[in-house]
């Protein structure tokens, strides 16, 4: 069954003992500052809009203080809105009793953490096991299950170690086999990645594209560098000062930056590595024959693979293995150069 997508609306909030009062205000113009100086009360989002889909990996990137951590805090409401809407399979998040929340936390969602969140009494099994436990699932069947995501993200043979044993990129990896092992719908990762090495940080992004291809969970991905978000995310939503600034796949903030602001961060981006060929292929012709390529693979390889086999173009193809496209070497040359 297809996952469902998370839809938030009109999501608002304004962090103080009076932030109801200042929705209107804040909606009406009232900038951070001015809420700030004039009543004391800080703002984390406002009028937040965006459909999260499902079965996809949705990356919300912004710098320090732009409202990414907040909004992702929502979903799973350890943080309560001001006003707006959460919905997902036909509920609101934000109108969960206690009860349904605890449920929906425990069944639903998984999390994973910039700083691990291991217990650093527990082994590696036990950690992997604990949110099954905390679901009253039995020793045997919740081991049986934590050892075989523990398995999946290459820890096998780990299993009685404990955290401080272990290296940063195998304790985030511990981390995401506990989130797994929950088999909830949507994982939530917190800049999951950000304290880790950047030859760790490229190897666990591997890891989780890798699971993706198979799982298709539904993933909120928080992250304040835009290589990660563009090698990550299906589609991207780039956050300043608590507002949406541009939201899209990778290709269009790329190619068609909204204004100056995500003009700057998108001047030194790789063009070849960070647009997907399938984003910028033709339509067929009927004639197509040669090399092929996935959709998914970068224009960079593309090239790489025309290179290889002395041709000016190739089939692309999609997930099901049709072809759904066309791209000649012009065509990418002139997308890296422009």
């Amino acid at each position: 069954m297809a996952s469902s997508s998370i839809e938030i609306r009109n999501l608002y909030k304004i962090f103080g003992s009076r932030g109801k009062d200042y929705v209107k205000a804040v909606a009406d113009g009232m900038s951070k500052t001015e809420l700030n100086a004039e009543h004391g009360h800080v703002l984390g989002l406002k009028d937040i809009n965006i459909t999260i889909p499902g079965g996809q990996i949705t990356v919300i990137m912004g710098l320090s203080g732009s409202g990414k951590s907040t909004l992702i805090r929502h979903i799973n409401r350890l943080i309560d809105p001001t006003s707006g809407e959460i919905i997902y399979d036909g509920a609101d998040i934000c109108r969960m009793s206690e009860e349904e929340l605890r449920q929906f936390r425990r069944k639903r969602t998984a999390m994973v953490f910039q700083k691990f969140g291991l217990l650093p009494h527990r082994n590696v099994l036990q950690n992997a096991a604990y949110g099954l436990e905390i679901q009253g699932v039995a020793k045997g069947e919740r081991e049986e299950r934590a050892r075989r995501w523990i398995n999946r993200v290459g820890l096998e043979g780990f299993d009685a170690k404990y955290p401080n044993q272990l290296s940063g990129g195998m304790q985030q990896r511990v981390g995401l086999a506990r989130a797994l092992a929950n088999d909830a719908e949507i994982l939530l990762m917190d800049e999951a990645y950000s304290a880790l090495d950047p030859l760790i940080r490229v190897d666990m992004q591997t890891v989780l594209l890798e699971l993706q291809k198979e799982l298709k969970k539904t993933v909120v991905f928080i992250t304040h560098d835009l290589d990660e978000a563009l090698r990550l995310g299906d589609k991207i939503a780039i956050l300043r000062d608590g507002e949406i600034v541009q939201q899209g796949r990778a290709e269009d903030i790329v190619m068609n930056p909204a204004n100056d602001y995500i003009e700057s961060f998108v001047k030194e981006v790789n063009r070849g590595r960070a647009i997907r060929v399938g984003a910028v292929a033709q339509p067929l012709t009927g004639g197509e024959a040669g090399p092929s390529i996935d959709a998914d693979h970068s224009v960079e390889d593309a090239l790489k693979v025309m290179l290889s086999a002395s041709a000016d173009r190739l089939t692309v193809m999609g997930p099901d293995a049709r072809p759904v496209g066309t791209v000649t070497r012009d065509q990418l040359l002139h997308i890296i150069v422009m």
